[in-house]
């Protein structure tokens, strides 16, 4: 279970204690003797605090029912509602969290933090009118209060507001983010609106600030993301999508993530069935399910006929480029050509392009493409991957050897890309280092998608331990 990013937010701010002095104030009026007065505050004080601290840990049961028993002795406890709010937000109870929130304000009415609580569920709810009203103020009364901020980010987001309304925003929290350490959430809120403004390298930017404050953010992952599919990385937006996935099993955006990445990897039908088996389609995903089926055609000769009509339809072109990669590289490759003259700036086709050289078997000519292309995306794993293919084939071992080393401290998860190392090794008769990843390899490949390598590699193993053990090869330091 996770905690609420409210909570993580006040973690980080400061400890939120109660002194037994500001309880006991509550009671100023009420008809019941001193001693028990204080005995009782005393007794909440203790249950919040030790609500807190399994809050903190995690075990947001025990933490709920501590601030409930604190809540029961002191009824009018806003601190207690609040933390009570948080924690049943993290368990899925958004209803039981509303009405606890509002009964903060309600006993706190200027209280900024149960403000913008309530706020982001208004927001996941679309009660967009209370909301805006809410977090406004919140922001109005705290220019710091960074999980308003958040939240109105949501807002702006989820009701399309206009280019100019999310570049105001933007620059607001901009300020914030130059001028005070702030928390993961508020990086990752600026990394959201630069990502719907199109600002590709500074969402980057910020969504990696971002997780190295919190490696789960999953707003900043969803981001990163993003930032992959739009350079055309399948390999990187599939490292973004593994560690979503493990993050949120359950979220609602994983169709949408999933189908995006397989139809970066050139697969519409296999993405299409992930968004046909969604019931009740957000309006989302019927957009991008459109946008598929729209690029999606398995006819190259009905593709071709309609070129004739629209000779600079990049969409055509592009699925040309991608369907025709593996049984026609030669018009695949003209194709991909094309689709990069039409849009020199998307880095997609050029790498479609250079992918397409590598199927031609023109390696030195697609050696030349993708290190230009590493010059503008030295991160894209693509280019990458299919910069290591070209210098493997042509048997340059030590270039290739650094790309793939690239990928595996990139794509730790990847085991194809340790093979693909092991052998290059073997190639440099650098055994120990060929050994050590054969041995990673065979620790995180899949049985199905991997049998045949997996066969190849055991049979290589003997031979290879006997060469290690009569020092054979060139010395060598068993790096990963």
């Amino acid at each position: 279970m996770s905690l609420s990013p409210s909570f993580q937010y006040m973690l980080g701010r400061r400890r939120l204690l109660v002194l037994a002095g500001l309880v006991l104030a509550l009671f100023v009026g009420m008809p019941v003797s001193a001693q028990d007065t204080e005995d009782g505050a005393g007794d909440a004080v203790a249950l919040f605090n030790k609500g807190q601290e399994a809050h903190e840990k995690g075990d947001l049961k025990t933490a709920l029912e501590l601030y409930t028993k604190a809540i029961e002795i002191i009824p009018e406890f806003p601190e207690a509602e609040l933390q009570r709010g948080n924690a049943l937000l993290s368990l899925g109870k958004i209803d039981d969290a509303e009405k606890a929130f509002r009964r903060a304000i309600d006993l706190h009415p200027d209280w900024t933090l149960a403000m913008a609580s309530l706020g982001s569920i208004l927001v996941t709810r679309e009660q967009n009118a209370e909301a805006e009203k809410i977090l406004s103020r919140a922001i109005e009364l705290d220019g710091q209060n960074f999980p308003a901020y958040s939240a109105l980010v949501d807002l702006r987001l989820k009701t399309a507001a206009k280019p100019e309304v999310l570049r105001a925003l933007l620059h607001r929290i901009m300020d914030l983010t130059g001028k005070a350490k702030v928390p993961a959430l508020l990086w990752a809120a600026q990394a959201a609106l630069e990502d719907a403004l199109g600002q590709v390298e500074a969402s980057k930017l910020s969504a990696e600030n971002a997780l190295a404050m919190d490696p789960s953010n999953r707003r900043s992952l969803i981001v990163l993301f993003n930032a992959a599919i739009a350079q055309g990385d399948a390999g990187r937006a599939g490292v973004y999508l593994d560690r979503y996935r493990k993050l949120s099993p359950g979220s609602e955006y994983l169709p949408v993530m999933n189908a995006r990445a397989l139809a970066v990897q050139g697969k519409p039908v296999e993405a299409l069935a992930v968004l046909n088996s969604v019931q009740n389609p957000s309006p989302e995903i019927i957009e991008l399910r459109g946008q598929i089926m729209a690029r999606s055609s398995t006819n190259a000769a009905d593709l071709e006929k309609q070129l004739v009509s629209e000779p600079r339809n990049v969409e055509v072109l592009g699925r040309l480029c991608s369907m025709l990669r593996t049984e026609n590289p030669g018009k695949a490759l003209d194709y991909c050509r094309q689709a990069s003259e039409v849009e020199p700036s998307n880095v997609r086709h050029a790498v479609g392009y250079g992918a397409a050289l590598v199927q031609a078997k023109r390696y030195a000519d697609a050696i030349t493409l993708f290190r230009r292309i590493l010059l503008i995306a030295p991160e894209n794993s693509m280019v990458r991957a299919n910069l290591a293919t070209a210098y493997f084939q042509l048997a340059r071992y030590p270039e290739a050897k650094s790309e793939y080393q690239w990928l595996t401290e990139h794509q730790p998860e990847n085991a194809a890309s340790f093979f693909f190392l092991a052998i290059t090794h073997d190639h440099l008769q650098e055994f120990a280092d060929a050994m050590a990843n054969y041995q990673q390899f065979l620790k995180i490949a899949d049985e199905k998608r991997n049998g045949l390598e997996i066969e190849k590699v055991k049979l290589r193993i003997p031979s290879l331990e006997k060469q290690i053990k009569e020092k054979r090869g060139k010395k060598n330091n068993a790096k990963s």
